[in-house]
């Protein structure tokens, strides 16, 4: 099993180290053909404008989103939670094209400048039930987006609380960090930058799924028993479609 990691720009070698530690095989992406040489992508976190218009000159977003429909799994961190949303707001002037896929909206900077980077325990009772472990996750969240809203097919994993700075206001509220639908997987923080690997470990687990999945139902054999004929037929994949807001 190979897991192609988007080497544009951002933490891709972070993700490598992290799957290394897994025993598991992680390639850098910069050409759309090396898609074809991987069961799995992460997408890393990086300054999101510049990984999009890299991708752009490189002309990867159509190969990037045919990886997404074809129902292979995708890890979005950071900047690369913002590339699968399908709508995103705060961006500078112009925005910036995203891949999609990932039915939410995502605000590109919710906790702020560079400065106001910080870590932070995270509940991850999804988590630490496939993976065990501590109840909490430590996020690191730098320039980090957070996720505004979700449809109906997205698996909210984490949230954030976020305390009230009003006398008036309530006295916290919550913000989405981590989301999954279907094959996609994203988090507002940086896993790959922590000693945990628990959110690598699960994506692996996704993939074997997926693979898994994809096997049993890749063919069937149908057997025509007559004079002279017998008949073999391929079903069909019946594979997520997604369309970009």
């Amino acid at each position: 099993m190979t897991v192609g990691v988007l080497a544009l720009q951002g933490s891709f070698n972070e993700h490598i180290a992290s799957l290394r530690r897994l025993g598991v095989l992680g390639i850098e992406i910069r050409k759309a053909e090396q898609l074809l040489t991987v069961s799995s992508l992460i997408i890393p976190g990086g300054e999101s404008t510049t990984m999009a218009k890299l991708a752009e000159y490189h002309n990867l977003f159509p190969a990037l989103r045919e990886f997404v429909k074809t129902g292979k799994p995708v890890w979005g961190t950071c900047a690369g939670l913002i590339f699968l949303a399908d709508r995103a707001v705060g961006q500078k002037e112009g925005g910036q094209e995203l891949v999609g896929g990932l039915d939410c909206t995502v605000h590109r900077n919710f906790f702020g400048s560079q400065i106001q980077s910080f870590e932070a325990d995270i509940a991850v009772p999804i988590l630490t039930s496939k993976e065990g472990g501590p109840e909490t996750f430590r996020g690191v969240f730098i320039r980090a987006p957070a996720v505004l809203d979700v449809g109906p097919g997205v698996e909210v994993l984490a949230h954030y609380p976020i305390p009230s700075n009003k006398e008036d206001a309530p006295p916290e509220t919550e913000v989405i960090v981590a989301v999954k639908q279907r094959n996609l997987l994203a988090t507002a923080f940086h896993p790959e930058l922590t000693a945990d690997t628990r959110w690598h470990s699960y994506f692996m687990k996704m993939t074997k799924e997926m693979e898994q999945g994809a096997s049993s139902s890749s063919s069937s054999t149908v057997v025509s028993v007559g004079e002279t004929s017998v008949g073999t037929e391929q079903a069909k994949p019946d594979l997520p479609i997604y369309f970009n807001n």
